[in-house]
């Protein structure tokens, strides 16, 4: 009798892995204490060429791997051995039955799908052939029964699982985190998938949404002290994400989003420009010859709101604009890059984060917004209509000078990164007033004529709506503050009173026809 169960004396782990990093050590580990090593082709060469002993997979099965890989471990002698309950009579009789021993340790990590689809130019061909299927099923069989069997996917767990092979503390609770954690690796895995055959379909809301997000860090707090908050970032890299964080202190909540405010407008403008953020509202902004002019620009259009903001740049931050920072207290600086002399100044600031985005211009195609509204998402593509070429109508007597109609242009690029009503005064390429978040346009028009008129310089300044006027009263403030042009969708019933009260002061007033809000 005692022969009939000596199948199950044998401890097995099965190693199939894509990618090999660490694999021989865990192998080695595993060996030593009593494990016969299972693998299948790539990972049973490496394990064989470092000396230890592996058996294929084909002589546990008695079927060779077949369809160029497609099937290696998909048979009942692996999945039973996988899925049979210790000490239930039923399972242990049936793998003694047909020879089958338990399997105690899965290690699997999938083929490389997401990386193979984010190369540039991959056929559709090559990623389905880099669909795991495999893998994954036995990844799942294995966290199924995490009772009895421990499952790793990734390399970043092996020291660990080392340490407590060595130390006999595999115990329940420990299996069960891994099972946690291989259910999620292969959920997103799937979700990967998912997300790319619906973008080559060309399925922008498909029925059922899968989002794959992976934990960038948990944060100490998030907007408040009393909130727990953590960032997570997407496999698309076009934002704040990519960033390479160069100096000073954690982001936090507050900083990332505000940060990731400003990455968004600073990629409105072609000229070296600046772009100074507070409580994710534009504070300054301006365009200049150079990345110095523009920085300075931005801070006295509003040198009092910019303490404690955040900076984006469009171009390389130099010695001269880190020393003018250097005299005002900013929390983080985002650019392209920096100069080395540049870097020596502002790191003498103990505290500011310094991040180096160098795809920071760059405008990905079919982006989507996502916010989440109680138990569900709102999802839209993201508003990068080409504000220079939006069939731009002038609509009053007076049409705008060459030199306005670049103040309109700029002041609209700001105006749809500020939260509605939106209203945004410019000169010269630089914010003089900014009003946002109002219930009345009047009152957020109110607001940026009030900074504009502080700066002393609002006389022959141009104003953005983000939204149609409704009304006149937006159009007869600026009159009487002496804006010299408007830019507005249009588009209100009412616009014939606002266009009558721009003839009377001579105003200048483009319709665009599109709206731009942002809530």
């Amino acid at each position: 009798m005692l022969a009939d169960w000596v199948i199950f004396l044998k401890l097995r782990a099965i190693l199939s892995v894509s990618d090999k990093t660490g694999i021989t050590e865990l192998a080695a580990a595993l060996r030593a204490r009593g494990y016969e090593l299972v693998s299948t082709g790539g990972t049973a060469k490496i394990l064989t060429e470092s000396g230890l002993p592996v058996t294929q997979v084909e002589d546990v099965t008695g079927f060779p791997e077949c369809l160029d890989g497609r099937v290696k471990t998909l048979h009942p002698g692996i999945f039973a051995g996988l899925l049979a309950v210790r000490g239930n009579a039923a399972h242990e009789k049936t793998l003694t039955d047909f020879s089958i021993n338990f399997v105690d340790v899965v290690v699997s990590n999938l083929y490389p799908f997401r990386e193979t689809v984010l190369k540039e130019n991959c056929l559709l061909e090559e990623a389905i052939e880099n669909i795991d299927i495999g893998g994954p099923s036995m990844i799942r069989a294995a966290a199924k029964n995490h009772a009895s069997v421990a499952v790793l996917t990734e390399p970043g767990q092996y020291n660990e699982f080392i340490e407590r092979l060595n130390n006999d503390t595999i115990d329940g609770d420990y299996r069960f985190a891994l099972a946690v954690k291989a259910f999620n690796h292969t959920a997103a895995y799937d979700a990967y998938i998912a997300e790319y055959l619906n973008s080559v379909s060309g399925v922008d809301y498909p029925e059922r949404l899968t989002l794959t997000y992976r934990l960038s860090s948990a944060m100490r707090y998030g907007e408040n002290p009393h909130q727990s908050a953590a960032y997570y970032t997407s496999a698309a890299a076009f934002g704040l994400e990519s960033a390479r964080f160069l100096h000073g202190k954690e982001l936090s909540y507050n900083n990332i989003g505000d940060a990731q405010a400003a990455v968004a407008l600073i990629k409105e403008f072609d000229e070296p420009a600046c772009a100074a953020i507070k409580h994710a509202t534009p504070c300054g902004v301006a365009i200049g010859a150079d990345i110095c002019e523009a920085f300075t620009k931005a801070r006295d259009a509003d040198p009092v709101s910019i303490f404690g903001g955040i900076i984006a740049f469009n171009r390389e931050v130099d010695c001269e604009t880190a020393e003018r920072m250097k005299q005002i207290f900013l929390e983080v600086i985002v650019a392209p890059s920096y100069s080395r002399e540049a870097l020596d100044v502002l790191r003498a600031k103990k505290n500011l984060r310094l991040l180096e985005l160098p795809g920071i211009s760059q405008k990905p195609a079919n982006i989507f917004e996502i916010k989440s509204a109680g138990g569900g998402l709102l999802i839209q593509s993201a508003d990068n209509t080409d504000i220079a070429v939006e069939g731009q109508k002038t609509v009053t007597s007076a049409a705008p000078t060459d030199a306005q109609t670049r103040d309109l242009i700029f002041a609209m690029k700001v105006a749809r990164h500020v939260r509605s009503n939106a209203i945004v005064v410019a000169k010269a390429g630089r914010t003089l007033g900014v009003g946002g978040g109002q219930v009345s346009r009047v009152w957020a028009a109110e607001q940026a004529v009030a900074r504009a008129k502080a700066l002393k310089e609002v006389n022959g300044a141009v104003l953005a709506s983000d939204a149609l006027l409704p009304f006149p009263d937006v159009a007869e403030l600026c009159g009487k503050a002496g804006i010299a042009a408007i830019i507005q969708p249009g588009g209100s019933k009412n616009d014939r009173l606002s266009i009558d009260v721009c003839d009377k002061y001579g105003i200048a007033m483009v319709f665009t026809g599109v709206r731009h809000f942002k809530h």
